[in-house]
Order: C-alpha cells, then sequence, then structure tokens
C-alpha cells in the first residue's frame, strides 16, 4: 500500500506540475531535505516570496539575468580588445612603411 501511495503521488504531480509553481518549492524543499531545519525552510520559501512580489522576479531569473549580463559583458571586452588590437596592428603596417 506504501509503495502505491507514492507512486500515486508521483504520477499527480508529474500531470499537475503545471498548476503548482515548483520553482518557489524547489530551494526550501531541498533546505528541508538535506538539512531538516523545517524554520530555515520556511525563511528561505517566504525569501523568496517577497522577492517574487516585490520584483516580480524569483531567485532563479535574477541569477539568471546576472549571469546573462556577466556574459555579455565579457562577450564586450573580447570584442574590443580585438578591435583595438587589429588597429594597433594596421597603424603599425602604415608607420612601417613610412
Amino acid at each position: 500500500m506504501n509503495i502505491f501511495k507514492i507512486t500515486s503521488i508521483f504520477f499527480l504531480l508529474i500531470f499537475f506540475n503545471g498548476c503548482v509553481q515548483t520553482t518557489t518549492l524547489v530551494g526550501p524543499g531541498m533546505t528541508l531535505v538535506t538539512t531538516g531545519n523545517f524554520l530555515q525552510a520556511g525563511f528561505q520559501y517566504g525569501g523568496n516570496l517577497a522577492i517574487k512580489n516585490e520584483t516580480g522576479k524569483n531567485s532563479f531569473e535574477h541569477l539568471k539575468d546576472l549571469v546573462d549580463k556577466k556574459n555579455k559583458d565579457k562577450k564586450f571586452k573580447r570584442k574590443f580588445s580585438e578591435l583595438v588590437k587589429k588597429r594597433f596592428e594596421i597603424t603599425h603596417k602604415k608607420l612601417k612603411f613610412n
């Protein structure tokens, strides 16, 4: 009977996963499983909910935006340094011919 309950809950979660916002529960759920601290998991869930209500984004979306911004900055710096190197080479070649 216990395996039947676990299997039933598993399949219900699969079929109804669009009805529940699971991303807000992933962090506190992992905290609860790894540490067993209900208070810490509750504070984490409350913090995520407060961030979501205040900014409209959850903590994962903020992290994704931060990583995307850093990647854009790295690409810009790389392209800018390549441009400067090319200009130095062109200028160096022109000065050699004079």
